[in-house]
Parts: C-alpha cells; sequence; structure tokens
C-alpha cells in the first residue's frame, strides 16, 4: 500500500548473492562493449556485489514505476504506431519517451527513500540506501531475480502486464528479508528488437554493445559521432525507443500514476531548427527539471545537427524545401566547438551545400 501511494508498480526483494552475473558482466567490459562509460569499469564487479557497495546490506528492494505519459491512450498498441510515426517524420525532433517528462532520477529516488523512511518507522532501527540509475548497481538483475520481470533479449526488463516502459530502483537494506520469486521468460522466438534496431547494437541476444546504441551515442558519448552510423541515427535527437516499440509486450505499457512525466510543451513534436536554435540560457531553461540537461548545449546541437543532415538528405531525395533546415545550420557553422562546426559541416555536406562561409557581422 505505501508503494502505491508512492507511484510505484511494484515491489520486490532480491538477495545480494549476484556471483552468477559476475561473468556475463566481466565478458560485457572485456569486449569494450560499454564504450566511453569508463565509470562500467572502473567499478568493476562491485555492480555485482551489493554488500561491497554499501557494507552491511542483506537484502534489495526492487521497484518498477511506470512512467508512459498519461495523455498517451495504452489500451491499444496505438501509442507505438503513433510513435514510429514520428520517424518517418524527418524534420520533427524525437526525443525518447521517457525523457519528455521531469528527471526520472529525481522522481524515483526522491519518493524511494520516502518508501525506506517509511519501512524504517515500521521495523525500527533500519540501514538504508536508495538507488536509481545513480550508482554501480546491476538494476536489471535484481529487478529479474526479484520478480519484476524478465530480460528481454534487447537486456531490457519486460513484465507481462506493464512492457517495459517503466523505471528500475533499489533500496539497500541491512534487514534480512524473504526474496520473491523470479517469473519465466516469454520472448520465446520473437527477435523484433534486434531486427529493428537502426545500427544492430543487439549483437545478439541479451547481448548488446553500448559504443552502436543510439541512446549512448546521444546521451552518454562525448565527441565525434562516428561517421558510420549518423545517417542510422535519423531524427533521433535524445535516446531512442525502437526496440520497445515493436516489443509486442508493450501493447500492455501502463500509464505512469504521476503528472511528473507528462510531456513537457516544447519537447515533443517540435521541428528541428527551432530546438538547434535555442541558445545555451534557452537550452537551460527549456530542459530545467530534465534529464536532457545533463548532456549539455553542445552535445544537444551536435544531436541535432546530425539529425537535421538527415532531414535534408530526406529533402533532397524528395524534393521537399530544406531551406529553413540549412539557414539554421549555415547559423551555426562558425559555433566555438569544433564538435559541433564538425557536426554542422556534415550536416550540410548532406544536401551538398558548403559551410565555408564567412560568418557575417553586423554593418
Amino acid at each position: 500500500m505505501w508503494a502505491r501511494e508512492l507511484g510505484f508498480s511494484q515491489i520486490g526483494v532480491a538477495g545480494v548473492d549476484l556471483s552468477t552475473a559476475e561473468v556475463g558482466l566481466s565478458a560485457w567490459l572485456a569486449a569494450g562493449f560499454h564504450g566511453d562509460m569508463h565509470y562500467m569499469a572502473a567499478h568493476g564487479l562491485k555492480r555485482a556485489r551489493p554488500a561491497e557497495l554499501i557494507p552491511g546490506t542483506v537484502s534489495v528492494i526492487t521497484a518498477r514505476m511506470d512512467y508512459l505519459p498519461r495523455t498517451d491512450a495504452v489500451d491499444s498498441a496505438d501509442w507505438q504506431a503513433r510513435e514510429l510515426a514520428r520517424l518517418e517524420r524527418p524534420g520533427e525532433a524525437v526525443i525518447s519517451v521517457y525523457a519528455r517528462g521531469r528527471d526520472y532520477h529525481k522522481v524515483m529516488r526522491a519518493r524511494l527513500q520516502k518508501l525506506g523512511e517509511r519501512i524504517a518507522e515500521h521495523v525500527g532501527q533500519l540501514g538504508h540506501r536508495a538507488f536509481t540509475d545513480s550508482a554501480p548497481v546491476l538494476e536489471a538483475e535484481l529487478a529479474a531475480r526479484s520478480g519484476q520481470g524478465w530480460r528481454g533479449k534487447h537486456t531490457l526488463l519486460l513484465h507481462r502486464e506493464a512492457g517495459s516502459m517503466f523505471f528500475l530502483g533499489e533500496i539497500y537494506v541491512d534487514l534480512a528479508l524473504p526474496a520473491s520469486e523470479p517469473v519465466t521468460a516469454h520472448c520465446g522466438s520473437c527477435n523484433a528488437c534486434i531486427d529493428i534496431c537502426p545500427t544492430q547494437a543487439i549483437v545478439a541476444p541479451h547481448r548488446l554493445d553500448a559504443r552502436r546504441c543510439i541512446s549512448y551515442l546521444t546521451i552518454e558519448h562525448a565527441g565525434s559521432i562516428p561517421l558510420e552510423l549518423r545517417a542510422l541515427i535519423g531524427n533521433r535527437i535524445y535516446g531512442c525507443d525502437d526496440c520497445q516499440l515493436v516489443c509486442p509486450w508493450n501493447k500492455f505499457a501502463q500509464r505512469s500514476a504521476l503528472p511528473d512525466f507528462d510531456e513537457r510543451v516544447g519537447l515533443s513534436g517540435q521541428q528541428l531548427q527551432t530546438l538547434f536554435g535555442w541558445s545555451e540560457a534557452e537550452f537551460l531553461r527549456f530542459t530545467e527539471g530534465s534529464a536532457i540537461r545533463r548532456i549539455g548545449h553542445e552535445r544537444w546541437l551536435r544531436n541535432l545537427a546530425v539529425a537535421m543532415g538527415n532531414a535534408l538528405r530526406a529533402a533532397k531525395e524528395g524534393g521537399a524545401d530544406a531551406g529553413a533546415l540549412q539557414a539554421a545550420l549555415l547559423a551555426q557553422s562558425q559555433h566555438p566547438s569544433a564538435v559541433v562546426q564538425e557536426h554542422v559541416q556534415w550536416a550540410l555536406q548532406q544536401a551538398d551545400v558548403s559551410a565555408a562561409q564567412p560568418r557575417q557581422t553586423a554593418g
């Protein structure tokens, strides 16, 4: 009841012995699949050892929180089709569904902390620490072991009654609690998530090469985006939901119980050049309280430049007017950031427009 009042969809309990997950984690790191996420390697196997991360931990309470915006129709597959349709409109900026509302780190961690405090009041003294994608924690592994769902072939957690459109969080506690029963997997022979991935980042079932993942490239990766992957990014400027949009289980995705994850005005359905025109001050203002803000203005412009280049190519092939895109890109062709400049030049080349023009000055 406490969990429901705080907006959680499900609570489970896992033990702290994750030794069987260490081999897979070590192999994933050894393959370099973590890319620029150096913190993954720095923490090493601590992710699989909760009692090393927080000494005294003997149980992990896991939590699931649905995030599909309340305005989305989830009684059918319509929301998936609507999201897929965005990818067919090259001039529209597509932001991953989870990031269109308030930063989930803040929302979920605060509510997990409240849940921990309520439990502590009930049982007496309780050592506890809440996490939401904020520490070296094997979140999906803990969630799967505690009955929150099973690991899909895209590596995300799946639930028969909620798909994968939810956040995960944990409370490490120093109280021994009975573990929840895990559930069986229900992906069967379906490979929809593997087949749809634009960059083929899912190199095998349950094996993701983050270096090719659009979510990684647009959020975690700093610097230049590999040339061979730029065209494949399409109009996705922050994250990618493709593997979730085609998953049959997401026809059961649930609306969020909280207004926090409602879509913010200005972050959904916008034209690329509109967002590209934001100054750094405007970027900070419009993304205040959003997970998007953490990538910074430079990476924001980089991502948009790639998407605009792809839109220019689409316009060229379809004979549509690309004037607004070109004008916006040319206005940033001498941007102080070398990274932004490089991606703007690439974008303009998609329409055979040279950016090698001097910046116009007043007067």
